[in-house]
């Protein structure tokens, strides 16, 4: 029955009330599970105002918390989480001007990405409108996002002015604690071979060193 203690977004305790908005508050609770520590912005006007972007859906009308690029109008935003994420949509809100983003490049499980490995071929692309409320939401390829534990966000270009300012980045999907998966397999495949396992955990760090 512990497992269960863990199930996807089952728990009532916070909010009932506001049944309609907090619904959608809670699908956008991603933020929660971002290790703030090692979340980096490259080329942050000021150090620290990236992690001000990640935040309640709430709160995304806070003009006050926002990042805004320095030296050109690129940002590239690197999220580790504290387990794995099934990342399902992305809302991303700036000033009704050429200082919001206009298109956005999803890269997944590459750590201390910088502008060089943004050169690479990103998971997903996306055209962005300009959204001054955050009510538009991007849909990822499912597929692509089902099993996340660092996303990293690039952000290319903007309408046209010299720097680019973002008010507010919702992440919605779900996500599993970091050792269930070594869990399981303590418990349904003890009598299988230890190395098969060893070999498992290290692929995924294996493919971008190449």
């Amino acid at each position: 029955g512990a497992v269960m203690a863990h199930g996807h977004g089952r728990c009532r305790c916070c909010g009932e009330e506001a049944a309609g908005g907090g619904e959608r508050g809670a699908a956008w609770g991603l933020y929660l599970r971002i290790d703030r520590q090692r979340l980096q912005c490259l080329n942050e006007r000021r150090e620290g105002s990236g992690a001000l972007v990640f935040r309640a859906w709430e709160e995304r009308g806070d003009r006050a918390k926002f990042v805004e690029s320095d030296d050109d109008e690129e940002l590239l935003f690197n999220i580790p989480f504290t387990g794995t994420v099934k990342l399902k949509g992305v809302i991303v809100m700036g000033e009704d001007d050429g200082t919001h983003p206009a298109e956005m490049r999803l890269f997944r499980n590459i750590p201390h990405m910088s502008f060089d490995d943004a050169a690479r071929e990103p998971e997903q692309t996306f055209s962005l409108n300009r959204d001054p409320v955050g009510e538009l939401e991007y849909p990822t390829k499912i597929a692509r996002f089902s099993n996340v534990h660092h996303l990293s966000i690039h952000f290319p270009k903007n309408f046209g002015a010299e720097t680019t300012k973002i008010f507010y980045i919702g992440l919605k999907g779900e996500w599993m604690e970091a050792h269930r998966h070594e869990v399981t397999i303590c418990n349904y495949e003890a009598s299988a071979n230890p190395a098969d396992h060893q070999l498992e955990q290290f692929t995924p760090q294996t493919h971008f060193i190449s």
